[in-house]
């Protein structure tokens, strides 16, 4: 099959180079423009652009499909375009420019957690299963005829870049077989049946520790904003930032909000039992193991989130 690649970040790679592994010929490379990275701001291509250049592939580097990107693909004839994590929407103008149309990999089992989060939605609704899907890519948000699923547990420490590094993996294959199976003429979509979800992308403010909340639900959701957009609360008026936490039932008499900083341990109340800090990011810091930080405070008594 002549396939028309589309993904920008890292986790679309590993789709990248099943699809090679598995014979088809990729005749372009749809990818996001090059941005800015780091403190220094410089320009970098996207992880998939520069595989892409590596291997020699033509690349289209597009925030939108306008007139000019869909000339391009237009022209890379594709029979079939798989899209793994592209980051901008298909219009349905260029819906129907590759033969069998456009073969999404979605992170999770469809019709669940719809958008563009769907890994970090699971890991904070406390999911023991999610998986991936293969869908025939619609004007709706991920509505369209599935191809294919499969499944992946979500283990009780996973942060959200854990799980997703192994979908990226499983998922690759599943999209593989997927192209295979269309070229073949040996698969049909199914319509979606179940319970929808939606997984809008998260803010800033979704990585907020609230620490009323039970310990449970702040584990998943530290859990789920790493690494992005990363769990943070508030110490003195700035933003502290939180690496995923232990649970500590065997400790129930702090307020919420409130720090116990012991010799081996940092201890922060919640509306249940306690959680034990880890590892801390203090405001115009580095990322430090929590008993590091606590050890250079000046006062350790009354010490409270805000």
């Amino acid at each position: 099959m002549r396939v028309l690649f589309a993904g920008t970040p890292a986790v679309a790679l590993p789709s990248l180079e099943a699809l090679r592994a598995a014979g088809h010929e990729i005749v372009a490379v749809l990818t996001r423009p090059d941005a800015p990275l780091g403190r220094k701001r410089v320009t970098t291509p996207s992880p998939v652009a520069a595989r892409a250049e590596e291997l020699d592939l033509p690349v289209i580097k597009a925030d939108r499909i306008d007139a000019e990107a869909a000339a391009a693909i237009a022209a890379a004839a594709p029979d079939v375009a798989a899209i793994v994590a592209y980051g901008a929407l298909i219009p349905a103008s260029a819906l129907e420019i590759p033969t069998h149309g456009w073969i999404n990999l979605h992170f999770s089992l469809l019709p669940a957690w719809r958008g563009a989060a769907p890994v970090q939605h699971s890991v904070i609704n406390g999911d023991e299963v999610t998986g991936a899907s293969t869908f025939l890519l619609e004007v709706g948000l991920d509505t369209g005829p599935v191809y294919g699923t499969m499944t992946e547990s979500i283990r009780a420490t996973d942060t959200s870049a854990q799980l997703l590094e192994r979908l990226s993996h499983s998922g690759a294959v599943l999209l593989a077989q997927t192209i295979d199976a269309i070229a073949a003429g040996a698969v049909s979509g199914v319509v979606q049946q179940g319970q929808i979800s939606l997984a809008p992308k998260l803010t800033l403010e979704d990585g907020r520790v609230h620490w009323n909340d039970p310990a449970l639900a702040i584990n998943r959701r530290i859990r789920g904003v790493t690494m992005e957009p990363g769990a943070w609360t508030m110490l003195g008026g700035q933003r502290f930032k939180l690496a995923p936490v232990l649970l500590r039932p065997d400790v129930t008499d702090l307020a919420p909000a409130q720090l116990r900083i012991e010799p081996k341990s940092v201890l922060v109340g919640t509306g249940s039992h306690a959680v034990e800090l880890v590892e801390v990011q203090p405001a115009g810091k580095k990322l430090m193991k929590a008993t590091d930080w606590a050890r250079g405070l000046a006062n350790k008594e009354d010490v409270v989130f805000e």
